[in-house]
């Protein structure tokens, strides 16, 4: 994205920008797992504290392909094994009209990466170390898939 766009859009919100722009939104998230448990969270420049990595589906793409596309741009996480979908949700609270798709990833490789104007931070954090200022949508996912909790349909 160019800086300048990427400025304006920071300055009157990514969020407004897509709701003008298209009817509903669809999202794709990805719980990476290190062989240690360890998960990764990035942290967007545009947006307050830790997250699940992915963003938006593009017109014409598939939803594979998109998270693929996400979790290389946004931490140089190279899929090497199936992603697997843990659920479909429903962000209506926070931004109304978007749907969001969680996958699931164990086996990768992580090519060398640098933050950027979008993504200021990507690492992984084990399960018990998680940091405290992370998104609500992304720990109750993870609250899911580490400690079972029940699935939720609102992310």
């Amino acid at each position: 994205m160019h800086p300048i766009f990427y400025q304006i859009l920071k300055r009157f919100g990514l969020q407004t920008f897509l709701r003008l722009s298209r009817g509903k939104t669809l999202g794709v998230r990805v719980a990476i797992f290190d062989p240690s448990g360890a998960v990764m969270l990035v942290k967007q420049s545009y947006s307050p504290g830790w997250i699940l990595p992915g963003g938006g589906v593009e017109k014409g793409e598939l939803l594979i392909p998109s998270a693929i596309r996400e979790i290389h741009e946004e931490a140089g996480i190279i899929a090497e094994g199936p992603l697997q979908l843990h659920g479909i949700f429903s962000n209506e609270v926070k931004f109304p009209g978007d749907f969001v798709c969680l996958y699931i990833l164990r086996q990768f490789r992580r090519e060398a990466w640098v933050p950027g104007y979008e993504i200021l931070e990507a690492r992984f954090f084990p399960p018990d170390q998680l940091p405290d200022d992370m998104n609500d949508g992304s720990r109750r996912r993870l609250d899911e898939i580490i400690k079972g909790e029940p699935v939720s349909e609102l992310w």
